[in-house]
């Protein structure tokens, strides 16, 4: 039998790049808030197309992509789906009459299920950067959804003052 077979994934890592598996979480947790923002949108986004949850999708992004995500980025991914139907309550309710949540962009969902989590649920994320930096995010992955998403997220800033 395969002596590699009995062996984690991290093993097999740490002797290919000599990397540890604390260096790995320290490596993977030093980067900005912005940056594990970025990945929590996109593990909500890769969620949207999939029924495995969030820590099978996380261990494939880094077995294909060799990328690890931060712990905050799967907490709040994980969080978000913990709470999916009140955040999609919250857009819904903030929606413009006649549309529907079914209707916004999937780029678009990801990007307002993170923002309005951390509005609510986040401490110490203020607001304004919450809304900032979704709509940054936009931006970057979705232009035409920024004033969108701006919208939205500016009508549940309201409620929540």
């Amino acid at each position: 039998m395969d002596e590699n077979m009995n062996r984690t994934d991290a093993e097999l890592k740490e002797e290919m790049t000599g990397e540890t598996s604390e260096n790995i979480s320290k490596n993977r947790n030093n980067i900005s808030r912005y940056k594990m923002r970025e990945q929590a949108v996109l593990l909500v986004f890769e969620k949207l197309f999939t029924d495995s949850d969030i820590d099978e999708i996380a261990d494939n992004i880094i077995d294909s992509r060799d990328e690890y995500y931060s712990d905050y980025a799967i907490d709040t991914a994980k969080n978000i789906e913990d709470k999916l139907q009140e955040i999609d309550d919250c857009i819904s309710s903030h929606l413009s009459k006649g549309w529907k949540i079914t209707r916004i962009s999937r780029t678009a969902l990801a990007v307002l299920r993170v923002a309005v989590y951390e509005m609510k649920f986040v401490e110490e994320v203020p607001v304004s950067v919450a809304i900032n930096e979704a709509v940054e995010l936009c931006k970057k992955y979705s232009v035409d959804d920024a004033s969108f998403v701006n919208g939205v997220l500016g009508a549940v800033a309201k409620e929540l003052e």
